[in-house]
């Protein structure tokens, strides 16, 4: 009688762990460890919140599966994603020749230009030679590095890096850089802050340079394992179905700071 209760409180245990266990994620969502908003950071919860998180989970259940935010840090995220850590990258990687000679993308979701901003001081001239001296900061492996090493360190142009878009913004609000360059959607979402709105003004939008495609790319686009040609279709078909769908709009309304600044996917 004893032998017969334990199998059946055995029995009962597994039964209560099989279906009070999480159910594994179907994708592996990679974004950057490192805060970047509007598009991701971490609220006081900790919860990872912003435009791109919301992008994230409208893809996931256009495609219909479940997925798991896997947050990576920046230098280290195309090689997790080729390690099979993690599935896809949505951490506004911009599409260049050099990144997919080791990766894939799909068609871009989201397109800004790049803008400098600098002290609140009236000086709008952001032209080489105005620069000339000052010190400028971005954040690595970016296009904006890539840009300022192109075009404006060999003006005179003194160029610091940091790992992250908040350290940039912080420097130049402690007086420590004379101009940062980044995407213009995150300086906006910058300068709508308190820090921002003290310190800093807009300088200029700078026109991505048209024959020189690899600095800029071709937006920004979900990275890929190249072998995962399917995953790329189903995404593809996605995007086109959310533009057609008004879902684009209808995320970005969330953030005001971003309606009318950004190039999204048109209904096709």
């Amino acid at each position: 009688m004893m032998w017969t209760s334990r199998l059946a409180i055995g029995a009962a245990v597994a039964a209560l762990l099989a279906t009070s266990a999480p159910a594994m994620a179907d994708l592996k969502v990679g974004i950057a460890a490192e805060p970047y908003p509007p598009f991701a950071s971490q609220d006081a919860t900790g919860k990872w919140v912003g435009w791109e998180i919301d992008f994230a989970e409208a893809i996931c259940a256009e495609v219909k599966e479940k997925c798991e935010v896997v947050a990576t840090a920046w230098d280290g995220i195309i090689p997790a994603l080729t390690a099979k850590q993690i599935d896809m990258i949505v951490a506004s990687m911009l599409v260049t020749e050099k990144r997919k000679e080791v990766i894939d993308f799909t068609q871009f979701y989201y397109d800004t230009p790049p803008a400098i901003i600098g002290p609140k001081d009236g000086d709008k001239d952001t032209t080489p030679d105005h620069m000339k001296g000052k010190m400028l900061g971005v954040q690595v492996s970016t296009g904006h590095e890539r840009y300022a090493t192109k075009y404006l360190v060999p003006s005179g142009v003194e160029l610091k890096t940091y790992s992250t878009q908040d350290e940039a913004n912080n420097d130049l609000a402690a007086g420590r850089l004379d101009y940062v360059l980044a995407n213009s959607s995150a300086l906006y979402d910058f300068l709508d802050t308190d820090q921002g709105k003290a310190c800093c003004e807009l300088k200029g939008i700078v026109d991505k340079p048209k024959d020189d495609p690899g600095i800029y790319g071709e937006g920004v686009g979900i990275g890929l394992r190249k072998e995962d040609t399917a995953l790329k279709d189903k995404l593809n078909a996605a995007i086109t179905a959310m533009a057609k769908a008004g879902k684009f709009d209808e995320i970005t309304s969330k953030y005001p700071q971003l309606v009318g600044k950004m190039t999204l996917p048109k209904a096709q």
